[in-house]
């Protein structure tokens, strides 16, 4: 496979820099001016479900389901094309259907700056009925300080190792009805299976959780991710009861679980960070907020510096399969949400995630494509990404 490295950075103007790794002497860089770029950016912003300055998640998800491109076939179409044409640079462009000329498709790895932390690049609406994801294989590239970080630790995956599955815990202090509510209503058998130990628990706290991912093999959590000022304030919500000891302050009677927690330690005294399996899935809101802020920090960041290679996130928001239901006039009574889980699941099972959750991304786009099929909109399926951090040398256990 033949891969590029795309990086953004935003300095007034965005820069966008490539590299082909077969080619590491010859890199290309081009500057956008931001005028041509930022109101895409915007349009997509007050596209998904994500709050904006000064709006409540229930408001934003009222906004992106009520009446935005993504529950409209043709203005996301549209939509799509434009991001496309306005964040891949032609030579870039070129130099990818060169190689699909070929019969090769090239692995693009994104690293990106925090204007375009939202950007769907599996998503992005390459020529008619074809995404990204159909040409190339899409993954993020962590910045080398995170890979590469000392001390860090990556075990080689075992796939018969075993698999710590926290799904829809129970958040102490918050009802059903609330805003840390289920996210997944009653689970289908599907789903159930996923969670040998059971579904919505309420004992799955964070010492319980930290000796589990110990001696795993693979973490799937489903649940609800809450975000802060700042990268290591990204807050995991387990079943922890305000008296447990911790960095994030507490919420009523729960204390979520920091992003700072697991890369320092949540007990008082010396730093103990938390020792993280090979795979991670985090099918929760957000949680791949890592590259919103300047600095990279975050839960996606303190899962590979704990020992992750590949970790599965989001960009923006999921809506509950009920949000879709009240919200969106006419969406179909069939649950997405699980089977989303489910297929987050097996591509975390496969020898090689990324590809298997870009095959996954691939068929819902061309059911999108050509059907309009509102249970495949991005909405859901362009929310995931995998950050891929391969140790490098020294930095693989084995």
């Amino acid at each position: 496979m033949v891969t590029v490295q795309l990086k953004l950075v935003d300095a007034g103007d965005l820069y966008v820099s490539w590299r082909w790794e077969h080619e590491p002497a010859e890199p290309r860089v081009i500057a956008v001016p931001r005028d041509l770029v930022q109101g895409t950016l915007d349009e997509w912003a007050a596209a998904v479900p994500s709050p904006l300055p000064g709006e409540t998640a229930d408001h934003a998800l009222r906004r992106a389901l009520t009446n935005g491109p993504l529950v409209d076939h043709a203005r996301e179409l549209d939509l799509a094309t434009r991001m496309a044409r306005a964040l891949i640079p032609h030579r870039l462009a070129a130099e990818l259907n060169s190689w699909l000329t070929r019969g090769i498709r090239p692995h693009l790895r994104v690293q990106p700056s925090p204007s375009t932390a939202l950007v769907p690049w599996e998503a992005l609406r390459v020529d008619e009925g074809r995404r990204a994801v159909h040409d190339t294989t899409v993954s993020v590239l962590p910045p080398a300080t995170v890979g590469n970080a000392v001390g860090r630790r990556v075990r080689d995956f075992d796939p018969r190792g075993p698999v710590v599955s926290v799904l829809d815990p129970v958040v102490p202090g918050f009802s059903d009805a609330s805003g840390l509510g289920s996210v997944l209503g009653h689970p289908t058998p599907e789903l159930a299976a996923l969670a040998p130990g059971g579904v919505r628990r309420d004992d799955i706290d964070r010492d319980h959780l930290e000796r589990a991912l110990a001696t795993a093999s693979r973490f799937l959590y489903v649940g609800h991710v809450t975000t802060g000022g700042h990268g290591l304030d990204a807050r995991l919500h387990l079943s922890c009861t305000a008296d447990t000891t911790g960095r994030a302050a507490p919420l009523g009677a729960h204390r979520p679980l920091a992003a700072a927690d697991l890369v320092l330690g949540h007990r008082p005294g010396p730093v103990r960070p938390w020792r993280i399996p090979a795979r991670v899935a985090l099918v929760a809101c957000e949680s791949g907020g890592d590259v919103r802020f300047a600095e990279p920090s975050g839960l996606v960041t303190a899962m590979v510096h704990g020992g992750a290679e590949h970790v599965t996130a989001t960009r923006w928001t999921l809506p509950t399969d009920e949000g879709l239901r009240r919200l969106v006039p006419g969406f179909p009574a069939t649950p997405v949400l699980g089977p989303t889980v489910v297929a987050v699941d097996a591509a975390h099972r496969a020898p090689d995630p990324v590809t298997a959750l870009n095959d996954w991304q691939r068929a819902a786009a061309t059911r999108w494509e050509e059907t309009g099929d509102p249970t495949c909109s991005p909405l859901l399926w362009a929310a995931f990404t995998t950050t891929w951090a391969p140790p490098r040398g020294r930095l693989r256990e084995r």
